[in-house]
């Protein structure tokens, strides 16, 4: 693992006063002189943090489009590794949370990992976790079970880097499942539940894939 530098943590931390600031003003200018009873506390509090929210995406998503972080290793001490310790404080301490709540629903989470850069096919939904949406795209008529997790970083020692996962039409992804980096799974597979899925793997058409490696069973 490496170290998060002074000065990427200090870049983050703008960009949270920035989200945080824009917030609360825009809480204040919608709600402020609305009439809310006995319930403005918690109305005022609720609309900061869904404008929070809204504001950190924003600003996480205009970071990457200034400075993309691309697939691939990262070198040490490079300007990607600089970005790449920016764009996971977001994920750390603003959005992982949310993923790893459960509490909201499939249809908003996918809402969610659309915001963050996740690429979904139409009537697509995840109800495990995405990490490093950027690096992810799955079909239509796809579905993410229950706690399972896609992954598509690579963090091993010192060495850091990041390869896609693409998941194609009407794939179904067993819950408490994993699929590591650089796998490609193809329209109509079947990961079972419980699997984990080896970095670089190829699972083809129709297939069925299960176990720990996971293999093809048919």
């Amino acid at each position: 693992m490496r170290v998060i530098k002074p000065s990427q943590i200090a870049l983050f931390l703008l960009f949270i006063a920035l989200a945080t600031a824009g917030a609360i003003a825009t809480t204040a200018l919608l709600l402020g002189r609305l009439p809310l009873g006995d319930f403005r506390g918690l109305a005022l509090f609720l609309s900061t943090i869904v404008f929070f929210y809204a504001y950190s995406i924003l600003v996480y998503r205009l970071f990457l489009r200034a400075t993309p972080l691309q697939s691939g290793e990262i070198a040490l001490g490079s300007g990607q590794e600089f970005v790449y310790h920016v764009y996971i404080l977001f994920y750390l301490i603003v959005f992982y949370p949310v993923m790893r709540s459960g509490l909201a629903p499939a249809p908003l989470m996918r809402l969610f990992y659309l915001a963050l850069g996740t690429r979904l096919g139409r009537n697509t939904y995840c109800q495990g976790i995405i990490h490093d949406p950027p690096f992810i795209r799955i079909g239509a008529n796809s579905t993410v079970g229950q706690s399972a997790l896609l992954i598509p970083h690579v963090i091993e020692g010192n060495r850091l880097a990041h390869y896609p996962i693409t998941i194609g039409d009407k794939v179904t992804i067993g819950a408490h499942s994993v699929v590591l980096s650089d796998v490609t799974i193809e329209d109509g597979a079947i990961v079972a539940a419980g699997a984990v899925v080896p970095k670089g793997s190829r699972i083809g058409s129709q297939e069925i894939w299960g176990g720990i490696p996971a293999r093809r069973l048919l």
